[in-house]
Formats: C-alpha cells, structure tokens, sequence
C-alpha cells in the first residue's frame, strides 16, 4: 500500500496520516488510532489493519499493509455485504 492510500476508507485515512500519527504520539494502544481522524470508528472494517500498523510501530517498523488499494476496496465491499473479512486479505495486508 503506498501512503497516499486510504487504510479507513470511511473517513479518507491514508496510511501517511496513521504513520505520522503514530510517530508523533507513541499511542501506547492501538484503539488510540481512532484519535487520527476518526480512523476504525465506521465500518469497522480496517480495525484488524490498524491493530496490525500498531504493532508494526510497538515493534520500531515502518507501518505497512502489503496488500494493494484495489484489492483491499474490493474486500471491504464484500466485508460490508456479509461482515466477515476474508481471511486471505488480512493474511496477505499483515503479513507473517
């Protein structure tokens, strides 16, 4: 995912706006995210992401998702159709 991407497409969080938030206040739990531009408070649908960038951070990486905007609006559609993530888009957004 580039960080011009959307993480919470609810509210147009980019990746870049979650990174720098991330850095700048050290939250020392993931649901602190919600305090950067409401992220993960909508569908609920990038909570799993976000939990994931946070750990990422607690862990001194550089937060990423390596899963492409496309692939990760299109799996959100279908989150938002029957409320289950598809598993092999988490798996593939987080990584090992």
């Amino acid at each position: 995912m580039d960080p011009d991407d959307n993480v919470c497409l609810c509210f147009h969080v980019p990746l870049r706006k979650i990174r720098t938030f991330l850095a700048r206040e050290n939250p020392p739990v993931a649901s602190l995210i919600s305090e950067c531009l409401s992220a993960g408070t909508g569908c609920q649908w990038c909570v799993p992401f976000l939990k994931h960038l946070h750990a990422q951070h607690q862990r001194g990486e550089t937060p990423d998702l390596k899963v492409s905007p496309e692939q990760y609006c299109k799996a959100r559609l279908s989150y938002h159709k029957s409320q289950v993530r598809d598993p092999q888009v988490v798996r593939e957004a987080t990584g090992p």
